[in-house]
């Protein structure tokens, strides 16, 4: 039969039912996603090698025999690493795997069976390895393929790569011409940026030229490049859509005569920053413009975000709106109430704290003068969303930490305003690709200086046989009236992972030292206890803090001049960085001091040397996004992030740019998508996000 590109898998000859199914557990479901189930590599038969030729870096394809499958536990730890070790009539080498590619892998691999490996050759302390090669049996049938470029999938529960790119290859067979759907993407936008039908691409990376192989092994054929920009073009069709939706919705204009921030600034012992004043210019121009504002403030711990924020709320106030902020700690809140009492009320601004720990009668109070339109600015925690907090004019929503509330949440406080200004706020420095992806929907402001006087942070890194000197230092540390952190990856000892954790170590340090003042601080202990030991710590009743990373996002201690990082291996790079701006946030000289554990990979050591390196949040940030990837790097599967099949936000950000600008010009053009060239768009916008994308242009 001749097959669809919306033709179940299951009809496709070859598969039937049962196969079927093993493709539907892994999102394979029609005939278009076996399409788009894109080779991961190619295996080049020309460049087929011997073992006692290779090279560090090259991506090779040689036939040997197994010798031997061992395993072995990592240090202290019960992470397993497993060795194939290989051997052809020049030599022999270790191919090694950190994790287990589908369960009963390495079963099937015997002393003396033959089989093909392809993978890169690495240099690691001082031999050459490979590390996770593709290694398959030797099909006879396959051999036969000397000369030709050979598509490597990633297999799918025993599912080989040879019978997977059969399949592929029937299913091209079988697809009549007219059985090809029209182009989704609209013919400007394939002119505009030379770019080949999705059918030609798919062609392309699923039957291989050998000619084609520099550009295939790279990744950077005009079958790839057609791919990766339609990837990104449906993620950033999807933003400016959004964004096209917030400017229909109209809001108060805050006319920008700027009297009370100019008198704020005027009682300042300081300058703003080049970008402080950067970032408060864009916002200012935002609040003018009649249409909500929908901003993110972005820079490192210390930057200075939370006064161009509260400077924006008194433009507020002046205009006779109202602004609320909310944040997601009760000690944050505090501390974010503080400051705006330190900065607004020279001018006459009122502001107000409302969180879950509120007396009853300074609730009601609070409440009354809301409604009066007496409160200019309300802030508080997740408290801000209920029911009964009921604004006179909200103008301004304030978020900080925005990635602590859902989508939800967010929608609530909109809604007790009418289109009022939003304004974003995160102390995670993240890089521009993300930026555009993420938060593509925002115009972004960035805060990338520092204000004058900060102490510059000394980061070491030390192993844990050097920890008693570690501790000897905070001590010493602590002798001259400083106060020290010390940072656990787990809460309690875990039977399934050999790491220190914060409530064992926590009595452990008390017994090293009974002359210290130690608090313990969790995320499993109650709110109150949390606040309770968080203002003992910054009142300097205590005089070490004990803490998982619960204290990333916290209150500013001054006096906390050192923090130890235990594990440091077990963090990421970003992480380790936001722990780490818990200090240097006085005058005096600050250290962040790195253990690493025992047997840690040569990847933990590289990201300690570069903590070393820089205190720049941003480099940091990209960094830790080509180590990690964006899906771990934001810490949860972020919408659109999940759907890239090829793309990548780190090598493909050229490509992100364009398919940015091609999108965000098609909605220029034909803002509510009408044109007959984009029903296409619109269909993908139903398919991928639901009548709500539709819904913001209509």
């Amino acid at each position: 039969m001749a097959l669809r590109l919306d033709t179940e898998i299951q009809y496709l000859k070859g598969v039937g039912p049962k196969l079927g199914s093993l493709f539907s557990r892994h999102e394979i479901k029609t005939i278009d996603d076996l399409f788009s189930f894109y080779p991961r590599a190619y295996e080049d038969r020309r460049a087929a090698r011997n073992i006692g030729s290779l090279r560090p870096d090259e991506t090779v394809s040689l036939k040997a025999q197994i010798v031997s499958v061992s395993s072995y536990n990592l240090g202290k730890s019960n992470r397993k690493i497993y060795d194939v070790l290989l051997r052809d009539s020049s030599g022999q080498i270790h191919c090694k795997y950190f994790r287990v590619p589908y369960k009963g892998y390495f079963e099937r691999f015997r002393p003396h069976q033959e089989v093909r490996l392809v993978g890169k050759v690495t240099h690691y302390r001082g031999r050459l390895e490979f590390h996770h090669p593709d290694l398959r049996d030797v099909d006879p049938a396959e051999e036969e393929n000397q000369d030709q470029l050979i598509p490597l999938y990633t297999e799918i529960e025993g599912l080989s790569t040879n019978k997977i790119d059969k399949l592929i290859k029937s299913a091209f067979a079988q697809m009549k011409e007219d059985s090809w759907p029209a182009e989704k993407l609209p013919p400007s936008v394939i002119k505009e940026n030379s770019l080949i039908s999705r059918r030609e691409a798919l062609l392309k990376l699923h039957q291989p030229r050998p000619e084609d192989s520099e550009a295939l092994l790279r990744l950077q054929s005009v079958a790839h490049r057609r791919i990766i920009f339609e990837e990104f073009f449906w993620l950033e069709l999807y933003l400016a859509a959004k964004k096209v939706g917030f400017k229909k919705d109209a809001a108060k204009v805050i006319a920008p005569q700027g009297r009370w921030p100019e008198k704020i600034l005027a009682t300042l012992p300081f300058s703003l920053t080049k970008a402080q004043l950067r970032a408060f210019d864009e916002i200012k121009k935002d609040l003018s413009e009649g249409h909500p504002m929908h901003r993110l403030v972005q820079g490192d711990v210390g930057s200075g975000k939370t006064l161009v924020a509260l400077l924006a709320a008194a433009l507020v106030a002046e205009a006779g709106g109202q602004t609320c902020l909310m944040v997601p700690t009760e000690i944050l809140a505090e501390q974010h109430f503080k400051n705006a009492q330190k900065y607004l009320s020279e001018v006459g601004i009122k502001s107000a704290l409302l969180t879950g720990k509120s007396k009853a009668a300074d609730r009601k109070k609070i409440l009354e003068d809301l409604l009066a339109g007496e409160i200019h600015i309300l802030i508080g925690t997740h408290a801000l969303i209920e029911d009964w907090v009921q604004f006179r004019d909200l103008s301004l929503v304030i978020i900080d930490e925005q990635h602590r509330f859902g989508v939800e949440q967010r929608g609530q406080l909109k809604n007790k305003g009418s289109s009022p200004h939003f304004l974003v706020m995160t102390a995670t420095p993240i890089p521009r690709t993300l930026a555009m992806t993420v938060y593509g929907d925002l115009d972004v402001s960035v805060i990338d200086e520092m204000p004058p006087g900060r102490s510059p942070i000394q980061t070491r890194t030390v192993y844990e046989s050097k920890r008693p000197q570690a501790l000897q230092f905070m001590k010493d540390q602590i002798a001259k009236g400083r106060q020290a952190y010390v940072i656990y990856p787990l809460v309690a000892e875990s039977e399934k992972i050999q790491l220190k954790d914060a409530i064992n170590e926590f009595e452990n340090l008390k017994v090293m030292f009974p002359q210290l003042r130690i608090g313990l601080l969790h995320g499993k202990m109650k709110a109150d206890e949390k606040d309770q030991v968080m203002n003992e710590f910054r009142d300097h009743k205590l005089d070490v803090l004990v803490s998982t990373t619960v204290i990333e996002v916290g209150v500013d201690v001054p006096n906390a001049n050192i923090i130890i990082i235990e594990h440091a291996e077990r963090f990421g790079l970003s992480q380790l960085h936001q722990l780490r701006g818990r200090v240097g946030r006085g005058a005096h000289k600050s250290f962040c001091i790195l253990i690493l554990g025992y047997a840690v990979s040569e990847d933990s050591k590289t990201r300690a040397e570069f903590m070393e390196k820089t205190t720049d949040g941003f480099k940091v940030a990209e960094f830790d996004l080509e180590l990690r990837g964006p899906g771990e790097f934001m810490g949860t599967r972020q919408s659109g992030l999940a759907g890239f099949k090829m793309a990548n936000l780190v090598r493909d950000i050229q490509l992100l740019q364009e398919a940015r600008e091609a999108a965000f010009k098609v909605l220029q053009k034909d803002p509510k998508l009408k044109w007959p060239d984009h029903a296409g768009l619109r269909e993908e916008l139903l398919k991928s996000h639901g009548p709500a994308a539709l819904a913001s242009i209509a």
